[in-house]
């Protein structure tokens, strides 16, 4: 295994752990609500980890099969125009993608564990449709033919790496409660300001790539 794999992946990392949600969540939970906030911000970061540890392990363990069917796949020009055309399609569509509201992340004042890791379920599941980065990652590990003993611990710390901003936050707080508030109100503000969708970004992202790998194929 190079070190020029784990720089990219390294790269790749650093870009996902910068979660607009979790980060939201995060701080929502630190300037409205610290009631026993230490284990309910456990448990949704521990839920999101957890759905995206296990979507890479399924996808690592699967995604070569699936690169070997399109790789025989893409001999067929009918299916490689159809795929032109969606990836044409979300282009298009990413375009008119309603922009954010800018609303701060409501959690009930009564949330506990339960509702907690419900969140975290949502978390993940908006955010991995538009987990480029991450899939990137193990599509350079998949092509690598990296062994099992050697994947599983990069897995693992791609994602420990992906939650460390929240608990940063945390810790902070914990900290330097009283100083951290000005600067907490500032990031709210800066995330709730952003109006550009990850899902419009998903999109182009994924039709651009759809495009060019058809291209030699037409």
């Amino acid at each position: 295994m190079s070190s020029s794999l784990l720089y990219m992946i390294g790269g790749l990392a650093v870009l996902d752990m910068l979660s607009p949600t979790a980060l939201g969540v995060t701080v929502y939970m630190l300037l409205n609500d610290t009631r026993k906030i230490a284990s309910r911000l456990f448990v949704y970061l521990l839920t999101i980890g957890s759905i995206y540890f296990a979507c890479g392990l399924v996808l690592m363990f699967g995604l070569e099969y699936v690169l070997n069917f399109l790789k025989d796949a893409l001999q067929s020009k009918l299916l490689n125009w159809i795929i032109f055309l969606i990836g044409l399609f979300l282009l298009i569509g990413s375009f008119y993608v309603p922009k954010q509201n800018g609303k701060s992340p409501v959690i009930p004042a009564s949330a506990g564990i339960l509702t907690m890791f419900g969140l975290g379920i949502t978390t993940a599941l908006l955010e991995m449709g538009m987990a480029i980065p991450y899939f990137a990652a193990i599509g350079l590990m998949v092509t690598a033919d990296l062994a099992v003993w050697e994947w599983l611990p990069i897995l693992i710390g791609y994602n420990v790496l992906m939650l460390i901003p929240p608990i940063v936050l945390y810790v902070l707080h914990l900290l330097f409660a009283g100083w951290l508030q000005k600067p907490l109100k500032a990031l709210r503000n800066k995330l709730n300001s952003s109006k550009d969708s990850p899902l419009s970004w998903g999109m182009s992202i994924i039709g651009v790539v759809l495009m060019l790998n058809t291209l030699d194929y037409l």
